[in-house]
C-alpha cells in the first residue's frame, strides 16, 4: 500500500456539530493523505460520528481529555504522511487551504510552513485579549529567537514528519504551538508563512483556547530558548 504524502492530525474534544464537516472536506482534498482524528475524551456524539467513516479514517480515543497538545502527540505517532499538517475540528480554518501550504514541503523548498491569519491585520471579530496576546507571542519569538513570524500560534503548522519526529516534544495542552515554534527554529529551520483565511469561533461556539492560556505559551518559548536536539 502506497504511503501517503500528508498525514492531517485533528484533535477533537466534543465537536459533534462540526467534525463531520471538516473530516468530509479533509476527504475530498485532491491530495494523497491521512486524516488521524484524536478522539479527546468527548462526551457528546464525536465518537459515533467519527466511527461512521470506517477505515476512510485512522482515529485514536482517548478515554478522558488530555489536551491539544498530547492528543496531536498521539496522533503523530500514527502518521505515516512525509508530512503533518495539523486541522482543529471546528471550522474557523478552511481545510480547502491545506495543499497549498503542504505543497512547499513536498517540493523541498522548506521543512515547515506556517498558515498567517494575519497577512492583512487581526481579523476585526477577533477578542481584543486574544489580539493582544497575538501581537505580544510576535514580539516575543522576535525578541527571544530573532525571527519575524506574523502568527505565532496559528493553527496551521506543518512540517516534515522527520522534524516532529526529533523535537522529542512535551507539550500538553496550548503549549504545543510555541514548543514546536521554539524547536522548529532551534533546530534552524526556517519557518515559511503562506497567508490563510480564517472565521474566529467565539467562546459560546466552543472555543476551548483562552487569553488565560497566554502565559504558559510565554514560558514555553523562554523554556526552550536554548533547547538543542540530541
Amino acid at each position: 500500500m502506497q504511503e501517503p504524502d500528508v498525514t492531517v492530525i485533528v484533535p477533537a474534544l466534543n465537536e459533534h456539530a462540526t467534525i463531520a464537516e471538516v473530516v468530509d472536506r479533509l476527504l475530498a482534498l485532491k491530495l494523497n493523505s491521512q486524516v488521524v482524528v484524536v478522539d479527546d475524551g468527548s462526551t457528546d456524539d464525536t465518537a459515533a460520528i467519527l466511527a461512521s467513516y470506517g477505515d476512510r479514517i485512522t482515529v485514536v480515543t482517548n478515554d478522558s481529555p488530555s489536551g491539544k497538545g498530547m492528543a496531536v502527540r498521539r496522533g503523530i505517532a500514527h502518521a505515516h504522511g512525509k508530512v503533518v499538517v495539523v486541522q482543529d475540528a471546528d471550522l474557523e480554518y478552511s481545510p480547502e487551504e491545506i495543499p497549498r501550504l503542504v505543497q512547499p514541503i513536498l517540493d523541498g523548498l522548506y521543512g515547515v510552513v506556517y498558515g498567517t491569519r494575519f497577512s492583512k491585520g487581526m481579523h476585526p471579530s477577533m477578542a481584543l485579549p486574544n489580539k493582544l496576546v497575538n501581537v505580544m507571542l510576535r514580539w516575543t519569538v522576535r525578541i527571544l529567537y530573532g525571527r519575524k513570524l506574523t502568527d505565532e500560534a496559528t493553527c496551521y503548522k506543518a512540517f516534515r514528519r522527520d522534524l516532529l519526529d526529533d523535537m522529542e516534544l512535551q507539550c500538553q495542552r496550548f503549549e504545543f504551538c510555541p514548543e514546536v515554534t521554539a524547536k522548529a527554529i532551534r533546530m534552524g529551520e526556517h519557518i515559511h508563512e503562506e497567508p490563510i483565511s480564517y472565521e474566529p469561533r467565539s467562546k459560546e461556539a466552543g472555543k476551548k483556547i483562552r487569553w488565560t492560556d497566554a502565559p504558559e505559551a510565554f514560558w514555553t518559548l523562554l523554556k526552550y530558548r536554548f533547547w538543542r536536539p540530541h
